[in-house]
């Protein structure tokens, strides 16, 4: 009897082409070439010097005039054995331009205080009013571009419209022809977190675009003591 062999399973060599990515990788160097954003030169742009003295003193004066400076100071409680701020009770300084302390030994300045509470709603009431009175000519301005924008009157289009009442607000807004306020925003540390937020926020909501965050130097303390002392005195 024959003995039959034990089939065996026939090998193949396995062979990938790569001819086809070779083009592939081609049209993706294409593709990234052309769509990809070179970088663009920068310049850098010099406000040089005047020599013209009395010009520079008539721009301090037009920035000391549009200058409004705010602090905030928050009220200290004990919560469960640990002192925090309260968000919804403090006190609000402002002053116009430069600090005047030419009589702050006789308890006159130019600083002005306003306190908030819960039933006033917190600081939000009190800096709303200080800052449109200030940015009146810019707030009517955006008032009227919004009910301009309500009524579809820069386009039907809604993508189009809006596009067109966020380019003349944010042109209005810089228009330097306004008067515009400059608002210095200081804090406490007694301050919440809360309050310098919600002052950042009614910089959008009354169209201030010209603001920053300082620290409270030696002439706001005094100032701030000196009203404290009326207060107590009262």
């Amino acid at each position: 009897m024959a003995i039959k062999s034990k089939s065996r399973q026939k090998k193949f060599d396995t062979r990938i082409d790569f001819t086809p990515m070779v083009d592939m990788n081609m049209l993706l160097i294409t593709f990234f070439m052309l769509c990809t954003t070179m970088i663009k030169s920068q310049t850098l742009q010099i406000a040089l010097p005047t020599n013209e003295k009395v010009e520079k003193e008539e721009q301090n004066k037009v920035k000391q005039s549009e200058a409004v400076t705010i602090i905030i100071d928050g009220k200290i409680v004990e919560k469960n054995g640990v002192q925090t701020s309260d968000p919804t009770e403090g006190m609000l300084y402002y002053y116009d331009g430069m600090p005047e302390i030419d009589n702050l030994a006789q308890g006159e300045s130019n600083m002005k205080q306003i306190e908030f509470g819960a039933k006033t709603g917190g600081a939000y009431p009190a800096i709303r009013e200080i800052l449109q009175e200030r940015n009146k000519e810019v707030v009517l301005k955006v008032a009227d571009l919004k009910k301009q924008w309500k009524e579809q009157a820069f386009s039907k289009d809604e993508k189009k419209n809006d596009s067109i009442f966020q380019a003349k607000r944010k042109q209005a807004m810089n228009d330097s022809t306004l008067k515009r306020p400059v608002v210095i925003i200081k804090a406490t540390p007694n301050a919440s977190y809360a309050n310098v937020v919600s002052v950042l926020d009614e910089m959008q909501i009354n169209s201030i675009n010209r603001y920053q965050i300082d620290r409270i130097n030696d002439v706001d303390s005094a100032m701030m003591i000196m009203l404290q002392g009326k207060n107590l005195k009262k």
